[in-house]
């Protein structure tokens, strides 16, 4: 027996349960080609593995897509930019302390313009939260409708397409509507447009779509230049159908070098040459890239819908925080002084990304009982566990110390119809207790699989 296959046979007690070589290295069976012996073995040596671990006293935490504290030191610069005796006018002489300039200072609707890749003239510049301004833009057209059209609380029936597994606080936020949510599945390229051409076009009821079209959450997926071409040229049957097009990922690239990162063709200027120039909400804000909570946020639209927004903005403040504007434009400076900002952060996420990668290969890989994602930057890695595990896996995993994100939490209303869908998040934990989570989760897999398999057995 070779050293590789004493030393397997050492951690898990099978002997010979071993099938070909990847590299050199020996791997063990998948899963569904063990017989029950082996598996029951298997689950023997896990659930031993898995009372260690919880004897450990673990307490780590996995859950929420957050910057760790040293993405956060790279932004204490913009403490200092402002002072009591700094000169707070903006560029055109207006007082940022004072009410005014209801739509954002004009060199901060130049660099949330740079970072959406629209001319300024498309920007609102809102307050800390793109969220915020997706709820906004949701309950006006609810109350006062959109662009003229029926406002949607009036109506018998309200949908969006919702591409899975996504956002969760998008779903929350049509759910707190009461709008009914349709699943639409996605892909590497980006949600099925075989699917979103046939429902838009056939049912007015539908009246939007949520989309996070670059590294998206959870998968990491850019959509593909034909996914957005397909968009832009998308034919709804509801005319106030809007995308919402949220683009909280923009310049959050892993790698430094171009052919490493994903590319993602502009919405609004293809929209625009298909005659669709109003069919986009497109939203973007520095919540991940300066403070989460202290960023500022925008929104990017034809003329026609910005004017139509500004109309409810005029009632609603009297101006956003300008202060914040100027602080961000002062620290920033422009689009290089993000893109330099950004490689410090990937720097961080980077490592991170790649441990965890690298242990569900090492520890998953040819087992037959998980898929996952190597997005090429984001916040996320989306894990694809065996068919009814992820809500067993996630309680596991808790009871062992280590918290997830609720299974479920991808999907409208929180079901997972294949409840196989886990979001993994390594970015706020700091290295070594990622390594120690990820350690924990891949023992949790193995056990639930061993589990699933000797049921069907």
């Amino acid at each position: 027996m070779l050293l590789q296959e004493k030393q397997m046979t050492a951690i898990y007690g099978i002997e010979m349960n071993f099938h070909g070589s990847q590299g050199g290295i020996f791997i063990m069976k998948k899963y569904i080609e063990m017989s029950k012996e082996e598996l029951l073995t298997l689950k023997a040596e896990l659930d031993k593995e898995y009372a260690d671990i919880k004897a450990q006293g673990l307490a780590l935490d996995m859950s929420r897509g957050k910057p760790a504290a040293d993405q956060l030191d790279l932004s204490m610069g913009l403490m200092d930019v402002l002072s009591s005796d700094s000169d707070l006018k903006c560029e055109t002489g207006v007082d940022c302390r004072n009410y005014g300039v209801i739509d954002g200072i004009p060199e901060a609707k130049r660099l949330l313009g740079e970072m959406s890749e629209v001319d300024p003239d498309h920007i609102i510049i809102y307050g800390n939260s793109s969220l915020n301004v997706m709820f906004d833009s949701i309950a006006r057209s609810m109350t006062h409708g959109v662009m003229g059209n029926t406002p949607w609380c009036k109506l018998d029936k309200v949908k969006f397409l919702c591409p899975v597994p996504g956002y969760d606080r998008h779903f929350k936020i049509t759910e707190f509507f009461g709008i009914e949510m349709i699943n639409v599945p996605m892909t590497p390229q980006g949600p099925d447009m075989d699917m979103v051409e046939k429902l838009v076009s056939e049912d007015a009821a539908i009246k939007g779509i949520w989309c996070v079209p670059k590294y998206s959450n959870p998968q990491g997926y850019t959509y593909s230049k034909e996914t957005v071409e397909r968009f832009a040229r998308l034919k709804p049957a509801a005319p106030d159908f809007r995308i919402y097009w949220d683009n909280a990922y923009s310049v959050h690239h892993l790698y430094d070098d171009e052919k490493d990162q994903d590319f993602l063709l502009e919405i609004l200027d293809e929209c625009a040459k298909a005659g669709n120039p109003d069919m986009v909400y497109k939203f973007t804000s520095t919540s991940k890239i300066s403070f989460p909570g202290s960023g500022i946020a925008a929104l990017a639209a034809s003329k026609a819908n910005l004017d139509d927004i500004r109309k409810y903005i005029t009632v609603q403040t009297i101006g956003h925080d300008k202060l914040n504007q100027l602080r961000h434009v002062k620290f920033f400076k422009d689009l290089e002084g993000v893109h330099a900002h950004m490689k410090k952060h990937a720097a961080i996420l980077r490592p991170k990304f790649e441990m965890v990668e690298a242990t569900l290969e090492k520890e998953l890989g040819g087992l037959g009982i998980g898929e996952w994602t190597t997005p090429k930057g984001g916040y996320f890695i989306s894990f694809e566990a065996p068919e009814g595990c992820a809500k067993e896996i996630v309680s596991k995993c808790k009871e062992a110390g280590v918290v997830l994100t609720g299974a479920g939490s991808p999907f409208p209303y929180k079901k997972d119809p294949k409840d196989s869908v886990i979001r993994i998040a390594p970015t706020y934990p700091s290295l070594a207790e990622l390594e120690q989570a990820a350690n924990v989760f891949v023992v949790v897999v193995r056990m639930v699989a061993a589990e699933k398999f000797l049921a069907e057995k």
